[in-house]
């Protein structure tokens, strides 16, 4: 299995870097990072002020069976009913999307904390990568699986499957 991260807009490149060492520490498998899509304006909603996390998803391409694909973005997405989303996944195609927006400190107005925030960042990466395997929200709110309503809950939760999730991936 591989996993490929695709910058969505402009991340820079030492984001990039250290998330793919961090999302490859945690599955154990290759990760790469590939160009991904820089205009973002056709997930644009004027009226939101964000961006609809299912467009961009849909501009993401599955190159290979074994491969899952991962789309960050810095932008704030969201979805219908919702107020936004850390992230999607599309168990069919093996893709996700993740937003690094509010994940900063910044934008809480609280100084930069880039350890907290690459720790977030690497959550939710691993939780929308858990969805592409068909992984449901779990219970165990230590899981990195169970559902993030607010960033309260992604900074409880660790990085890691809980022994009833890992064992429902396979590699």
């Amino acid at each position: 299995m591989k996993i490929t991260l695709k910058p969505l807009g402009n991340i820079a490149d030492e984001i990039m870097e250290k998330l793919k060492v961090e999302v490859g520490g945690i599955f154990h498998c290759p990760v790469e990072i590939k160009a991904g899509v820089n205009d973002l304006a056709q997930a644009y909603n004027p009226e939101r002020k964000q961006y609809f996390s299912s467009e961009l998803l849909a501009s993401l391409k599955k190159l290979e069976r074994e491969e899952r694909v991962v789309g960050i973005a810095d932008v704030d997405l969201y979805v219908p009913r919702l107020n936004f989303v850390f992230g999607e996944a599309d168990i069919v195609s093996g893709t996700a999307i993740v937003s690094l927006f509010r994940l900063r400190q910044e934008y809480y107005g609280l100084a930069p904390d880039e350890a907290l925030f690459l720790e977030r960042a690497t959550k939710e990466i691993v939780h929308e990568l858990g969805h592409t395997f068909g992984l449901a929200h779990c219970p165990n709110n230590k899981c990195v699986m169970h559902f993030s309503n607010s960033l309260a809950d992604t900074d409880l939760k660790g990085a890691n499957f809980c022994g009833s999730c890992r064992p429902k991936i396979i590699l």
